[in-house]
């Protein structure tokens, strides 16, 4: 059977028909859809299941693969600085059943914060790493891969880019292999890393780095297509689909699928025969640096950039200077940058918050991290996942030395604070720290598309789950219950009282604010908690005085036209933000309520 499948969907595909039984990961774009496609497809199979981090899913998988299983842990290039730990470690242990980590990473950072290139983790790791270039290759290594791990008892990297992952090719498909699992046997010395068991590890390591280089010499992973002897081009991922098409038929390539270790022999014969040779690759030069160390002539980053996705247009452009032809027209178009959504529950924190002065607003990963933009502007930093208590409570206590009056107050998002904002608000109240931790607690993992988490009450396979109490979570850390307040961020008198109180308190103290994301499906608890009631805004034109306060709410729902201000029935569902911002009472609910219930 054949289907039109994305490379996320191929890697389901593909680790289903390896006989996988074990799957965890944390949503991430571009990673996001393959533990979704593995819960809607193959959950009969495959037991699955949202992580609380990255961290926590390798370490997972890392223990169904020495219980025997085949393991798949998933997550985008960021998630991999947080699973670390645990891979440096097994590379050295290796495995009993089959392991792969798949990294999504994201040239042009369309979703992502940086744009590292995570191939420098498989060499740092020194494990086996394999680079699908489409659909097809992404369901056909995933299977070898695990082949590959089982052969070496070694984890390998799975690196794909945002491009593959979400680019759709034809797949064909095969059947499920199912592998028998063996029968645990205790091996201390092979999976206890103290330093006495991990000096003769290393050593393995090496050892199995000499015999995975010889493979890559032979493998068919690696393979030149000889054409033209002129120009000849190495390169991987989809990057070696734009070389194919900017360089054309004339142009011999080599072709690199497994490229840790890089098989140095076969470049070495394939830049023998060519007479100019370019390396084609996104962001950093990885297999540009083998050949250079290895004394190899070759253009690569001289004339690449290193920054951004390529595409045909980019790398020709840069090999031959041929600028691509496009269509001018005199329409102008409006700017769309992104916003939170009409009736988004952080809106009104946000708002709330940025009316407050000689206030520093630490930010955390998430669509709330949109309350840095116009016309909010309500936080200062955004760095990484359950960053934003731990940045706040360093600044908090130089500010309480140098500029007593200055203070901080850290948001983060229910997802983010399960993934990695506990310890740091746990470091807060060790530490007796001050600064206002503001947990926006919306029920959902937004940002990546609704997926559960910890505090949702279900699980990844639609089971019920227990959610985590975060009042209590706060109070067994040793938070003070009356530092602890809980609010509807859609009230602005609830955000401004709890605002006043934990700025002044002195304390540790942390602010939660509860009210679903507007675009999720809500779930019978959410309905049963919450008014949830479909409501709609109008401005009484009559009583406007066009001052537009409510536009600087920024939702996008609201709208200047004819020197009147307006609101989009389609758009609004009735938050009452606006209404609470209005000083002429200008704004009505349609059906009467006079805003959020608390």
């Amino acid at each position: 059977m054949k289907e039109l499948m994305t490379g996320n969907e191929a890697v389901a595909r593909g680790a289903y028909e390896a006989g996988v039984i074990f799957a965890s990961a944390y949503p991430g774009t571009p990673s996001t859809e393959i533990l979704e496609n593995i819960a809607a497809k193959y959950r009969d199979d495959m037991y699955c299941e949202w992580a609380p981090n990255e961290k926590v899913a390798v370490e997972a998988a890392i223990g169904a693969a020495i219980a025997g299983g085949r393991a798949l842990a998933c997550m985008k290039h960021v998630g991999v600085n947080v699973a670390a730990d645990p891979l440096m470690t097994f590379g050295y242990t290796g495995t009993t059943g089959g392991f792969v980590i798949v990294s999504a990473d994201d040239p042009g950072m369309h979703s992502s914060q940086n744009e590292q290139d995570n191939r420098f983790y498989a060499k740092f790791a020194k494990i086996p790493m394999l680079e699908p270039s489409d659909s097809q290759e992404a369901k056909d290594f995933i299977k070898l891969a695990y082949d590959l791990s089982e052969k070496w008892e070694t984890p390998v990297f799975f690196r794909m880019t945002t491009r593959v992952c979400h680019s759709k090719s034809v797949v064909q498909w095969g059947e499920r292999q199912e592998v028998k699992v063996p029968e645990y046997v205790k091996q201390i010395q092979h999976y206890v890393a103290t330093p006495a068991n991990a000096r003769p590890m290393r050593a393995k390591v090496e050892q199995r780095l000499a015999v995975m280089a010889e493979y890559a010499n032979s493998t068919p992973l690696n393979h030149a297509e000889y054409n033209g002897r002129e120009i000849g081009v190495i390169s991987s991922g989809v990057a070696y689909q734009y070389a194919r098409e900017v360089f054309g038929e004339e142009a011999s390539y080599l072709k690199l699928g497994f490229t840790h270790p890089m098989p140095m022999d076969l470049i070495r014969e394939f830049a023998g025969k060519v007479k100019t040779l370019y390396v084609v690759e996104e962001l950093e030069p990885y297999i540009e640096s083998h050949l250079k160390e290895a004394g190899i002539a070759c253009i690569g980053k001289a004339v690449i950039p290193n920054q951004n996705e390529l595409d045909t247009d980019r790398v020709r452009k840069a090999v031959f200077g041929i600028q691509a032809k496009t269509i001018t027209t005199d329409t102008q178009v409006p700017g769309r940058p992104p916003t939170l959504c009409a009736g988004c529950p952080h809106r009104g924190f946000f708002y709330s918050l940025s009316k407050r002065k000689d206030v520093m607003v630490t930010g955390d990963i998430g669509c709330y991290t949109l309350g840095s933009a116009e016309p909010l502007f309500a936080i200062d930093t955004t760095i990484c996942m359950g960053a934003s208590i731990s940045t706040g409570h360093g600044a908090s206590k130089v500010f309480e030395k140098t500029q007593p009056g200055k203070k901080v107050v850290a948001v983060i998002g229910d997802s983010t604070f399960f993934h990695s904002g506990v310890t740091s608000l746990m470091d807060i109240a060790y530490n007796n720290g001050s600064c206002v931790s503001v947990i926006l607690d919306n029920r959902t993992t937004g940002m990546t598309g609704h997926q559960q988490n910890p505090g949702t009450g279900l699980t990844l396979m639609g089971e019920e789950a227990p959610e985590v109490d975060i009042p209590a979570l706060c109070k067994a850390m040793g938070i003070k219950e009356k530092n602890i307040y809980i609010v509807n961020p859609l009230n602005l008198a609830e955000n401004d009282a709890a605002l006043d109180q934990a700025l002044a308190c002195g304390e540790t103290s942390v602010i939660i604010t509860k009210w679903p994301c507007v675009l999720k499906k809500f779930s019978r608890e959410d309905k049963e908690r919450f008014d949830l009631s479909k409501k709609t805004c109008y401005v009484d034109q009559e009583a406007c005085r066009n001052c537009k306060l409510c536009i600087g709410t920024g939702c996008p729902a609201l709208y200047a036209k004819d020197g009147k201000v307006h609101i989009d029935q389609d758009a609004c569902n009735g938050c009452g933000v606006c209404m609470q911002v209005c000083p002429f009472d200008a704004i009505k609910m349609a059906d009467g309520k006079a805003g959020a219930k608390a």
